[in-house]
């Protein structure tokens, strides 16, 4: 019998590349998503989609009860820095009592659980670069505090049940599929930007840097935790600054487009970029996409499916 996976947030950007590879890979996926940021379009036809905010500790639980699961990723979260800075309760309560009532109802099944966390706003500005995983935290928004207590979480059911749990922190992540609608993820946004002609926002005058990793990398980094126990940088250890990954789409969508420059938002980083030794020496991962593909792959993707959409 094929294995059962449940995926939190799997309507969502990562979550669903992550559950179609579930599936492509013969497991038995359900997704578990309010739907409140993600699209039941994005859930795989062979994946079923329950409805339930993970907030609702009865509901959730009254899921894993059914599927029985003997794996569980969790990507459901409120993920947007600046929605932390206005509502940091409902951050809260997402992020870290969310985490918790998974936590539990894996526990209750058995399975092991593989947690996204954050890498760049969970370590702060003053982090040595690359930072490794055994860095303090010192996070700039409730955002990243959240993660932190949801972490903390993570490793504390993980000792006291004696079931693998990992943490894995993610750098930037694009890809196919991201939305370019958000306040979140560069790369869509200014791809979406270059479709339409208009000129972006650069905050912080375009030099701040981030770890963008590829969506796809970041899929194989979840499989390959699985079953393990501990805390991962999942990442490029490369830093990019903002204003050159906007010259990289432009010159792959051949426009010649000058941006708007901006202060940085409360609570956003100026620097991030994530040592992965630890993610290479112990899950056996490597990031296998470069930037210069990856924001192809991403722009060329975004470009289809504007195109089919206006069709």
């Amino acid at each position: 019998m094929s294995k059962t996976a449940i995926v939190t947030g799997g309507a969502g950007f990562i979550g669903s590349h992550l559950a179609e590879a579930l599936v492509t890979a013969g497991q038995r996926v359900t997704v578990v998503d309010d739907l409140s940021s993600g699209s039941a379009d994005r859930v795989p036809g062979e994946a079923e989609l329950r409805v339930v905010d993970i907030v609702d500790a009865p509901a959730l639980r009254a899921v894993f009860d059914e599927v029985e699961p003997d794996s569980v990723y969790h990507l459901a979260a409120q993920a947007s820095v600046v929605a932390s800075v206005a509502d940091p309760g409902r951050d809260c309560d997402v992020n870290v009592r969310g985490t918790l009532n998974v936590l539990e109802a894996a526990k209750t099944a058995e399975a092991p659980v593989v947690f996204t966390s954050t890498g760049g706003a969970l370590y702060g500005d003053a982090a040595p670069r690359p930072t490794p995983e055994d860095r303090i935290p010192a996070p700039l928004s409730p955002y990243g505090a959240s993660k932190w207590a949801a972490e903390a979480y993570v490793r504390t059911w993980s000792l006291s049940s004696g079931i693998p749990d990992a943490v894995c922190r993610l750098g930037n992540v694009y890809g196919p599929g991201q939305s370019p609608h958000g306040e979140a993820g560069v790369v869509a946004i200014f791809s979406g930007h270059i479709l339409e002609g208009r000129a972006p926002k650069l905050y912080g005058h375009g030099r701040p840097t981030r770890d963008y990793i590829y969506v796809g990398d970041v899929v194989d980094a979840l499989l390959a935790a699985c079953g393990k126990d501990g805390v991962y940088n999942i990442a490029t250890g490369v830093e990019t600054d903002v204003l050159t990954i906007w010259r990289r789409l432009s010159e792959t969508a051949g426009v010649e487009i000058e941006p708007e420059l901006a202060d940085l938002r409360p609570g956003e980083l100026e620097h991030s970029c994530l040592d992965i030794t630890r993610a290479r020496t112990e899950l056996g991962w490597e990031p296998r996409v470069g930037i210069d593909e990856g924001l192809a792959l991403t722009y060329r993707a975004l470009a289809e499916e504007l195109g089919r959409a206006q069709s």
